[in-house]
């Protein structure tokens, strides 16, 4: 017979361990081996069943697997823990005896670790690393707007401020940035980057008092593995585009070290603040790759030629659409976010500046006649420009977001603004969508719905015009009929008149078979891909409702059920939002008429 097992000796009960156990395990403190947990990316687990696993007991507990636990027992960092605890009492105890020069000297010998192994164990490949990065860029940008205090540490500051502009570097040199949005938090981005779609948020910059329910140094921990991983992740994208890591200016001549000359800051400083402006291009390594010419066929899954087609048609527009501000000169006001514009702009091909006294980096001055935007966000200018246009900054975030230049008439100085709608919003149907979400499109095929008008109009006004010439030629025709009628005495009018008809007859006879017998040039057919895709798609959701085993109809009748109840609320919605926009315009006419 088998040993009998005993109770709680096997399965669930086994395979968790509680956080007091853990300590005891590990011989850590709770900072510690919270600062191990977050490094390693080791969390706490909740067992399905709580008093198997607390052999009997239900009091609240936080577990973690065993194994992840025995995985750190073999760590090298705790051993680095430790030495670094007995270097704080051996230099405590140096400092209460008075020796300064033992003091010293253990601090220039002080423990220092290294996360290189780490980030390597957790993200085996570069394209893992990159699916990770949203936390870690917003960490970053959050951690490079903190001011000096005794909560943060100056270093982490500095580096984090540091491997941002690196970042976004990156991002105008590759043209990743795909959309961008202002909210209340921050703002925005989503940029693509090796085939991986990024999104993180970059607080706006303003003076704020640090809040106090907040625990500093967990953040500061995340920020410590952030950190580490990100200049990993920077240097082999730098390197992917032959751009010189650390990065490098491409004219460093042209540095202003006005700042510099007047000792009010050294010139690496200088340099460092010259590249946190964003204005200039990279130094690359060697010479500059020719711009890749679109592949002749894309790399899909299928062999469909529609698809082939659609294909190549995105990638085009996607290079169009990575130009967006090429040719356009901006120039910044002092009282708009400077960072962010310029980092939208330049990524999308456009060139930026502003007034040289207001930070480092101008490139023009604002009486250069070549520039074509300039963006201020005030109600009135005194001195304006005529070759130019004076727009919000709203136009910039709109733009790109619409994939094209929006008329700028909606965006001059003093003007309402249209509502700033998310990008990140996906429209699924039978919900609600807003019209001016809808704008776009309408605007869009705005031009082609005022042309079809105008031609219909056109082709009524000539069916008129003909109706008119028919009714005069008939009545013509029944006085010739009666005026024969008449004179049925003059038989050679009849044959003068018969002769000319058979003349016109045979004439619009011959030209009616020259117009069949002539040949036209050929036109290519106009096949609209996207309307055959979605037939298709079509098809083949019909078809696959049709294959629904019978045990599961009834889930899709409840999902079907909710789609329509929701399609329904968003009836209701567009129609008050109608009767709401009547009203407006109600109000505005009588505005107008007193």
């Amino acid at each position: 017979m088998g040993k009998e097992k005993k109770k709680y000796e096997s399965g669930a009960a086994t395979a968790y361990i509680s956080r007091s156990q853990a300590l005891r395990k590990l011989q850590l403190s709770l900072a510690d081996f919270r600062r191990l947990c977050i490094i390693k990316g080791i969390y706490p687990h909740e067992p399905r069943h709580k008093k198997t696993v607390g052999k009997g007991s239900t009091a609240p507990k936080t577990y973690y697997y065993l194994k992840d636990i025995q995985f750190l027992l073999h760590e090298p960092i705790v051993n680095k823990f430790r030495d670094f605890k007995s270097f704080l009492r051996k230099i405590k105890r140096a400092c209460d005896k008075g020796d300064d020069e033992r003091a010293e000297r253990l601090r220039q010998n002080k423990p220092k670790y290294k996360l290189d192994h780490i980030v390597k164990e957790r993200y085996p490949t570069f394209i893992d690393a990159i699916r990770d990065m949203d936390d870690c860029l917003s960490m970053a940008f959050l951690f490079s707007t903190f001011p000096k205090s005794r909560k943060t540490h100056v270093e982490l500051i500095n580096r984090c401020k540091i491997q941002t502009v690196e970042f976004m570097h990156y991002i105008i040199s590759s043209k990743s940035l795909r959309k961008v949005f202002i909210s209340i938090k921050g703002v925005y981005y989503q940029a693509e980057v090796m085939g991986q779609i990024i999104t993180w948020v970059a607080p706006h910059k303003y003076a704020y008092d640090h809040p106090t329910d907040v625990d500093y140094k967990i953040m500061s921990t995340f920020v410590e593995f952030y950190t580490t991983m990100l200049g990993f992740i920077n240097y082999r994208l730098y390197t992917s585009l032959s751009l010189h890591y650390p990065p490098k200016l491409e004219l460093p001549g042209s540095i202003d070290t006005s700042i510099g000359e007047k000792e009010m800051c050294s010139e690496q400083d200088a340099l460092t603040e010259k590249l946190a402006a964003l204005t200039q291009t990279l130094q690359m390594m060697g010479d500059a790759p020719d711009d890749p010419q679109p592949d002749e066929f894309p790399a899909i899954l299928s062999d469909d030629p529609d698809l082939i087609e659609k294909a190549k048609v995105e990638q085009e527009n996607m290079k169009k659409f990575q130009q967006l501000f090429k040719g356009l000169k901006f120039f910044l006001n002092r009282e708009v976010p400077r960072e962010c514009l310029t980092f939208i702009i330049r990524s999308f091909g456009g060139v930026v500046s502003w007034e040289k006294s207001l930070a480092v980096g101008s490139t023009y001055s604002e009486d250069d006649e070549t520039i074509t935007h300039h963006i201020v966000d005030r109600p009135s200018m005194s001195n304006q420009y005529l070759s130019r246009f004076y727009i919000q900054p709203q136009w910039v975030f709109d733009s790109v977001n619409a994939h094209r230049l929006l008329p700028v008439e909606e965006y001059f100085i003093g003007a309402d603004l249209p509502p700033h709608l998310s990008p990140f919003v996906e429209e699924t149907e039978g919900v609600y969508a807003p019209p001016e979400q809808l704008g776009v499109e309408t605007t869009d095929s705005g031009i082609d719905n005022a042309e079809s008008s105008d031609e219909e109009e056109d082709v009524e006004q000539d069916e008129e015009d003909g109706e008119e010439g028919e009714s005069e030629e008939g009545e013509d025709e029944e006085d010739e009929e009666f005026g024969d009628e008449d004179e049925d005495d003059d038989e050679e009018e009849e044959d003068e008149i018969k002769e000319r008809l058979g003349k016109r007859k045979l004439e619009e006879d011959k030209s009616s078979a020259k117009k069949r017998m002539s040949v036209e040039a050929g036109q290519m057919e106009s096949v609209d891909v996207e309307k055959r895709l979605k037939k298709q798609t079509d098809e083949e959701r019909k078809l696959a409702e049709m294959m629904i085993p019978k045990k599961n109809k009834r889930l899709y009748n409840k999902i079907v059920y909710k789609k329509k109840k929701m399609a329904q609320e968003a009836k209701i919605l567009t129609e008050k939002r109608a009767d709401y926009d009547k009203k407006q315009r109600k109000s505005k006419r009588k505005q107008k008429a007193e």
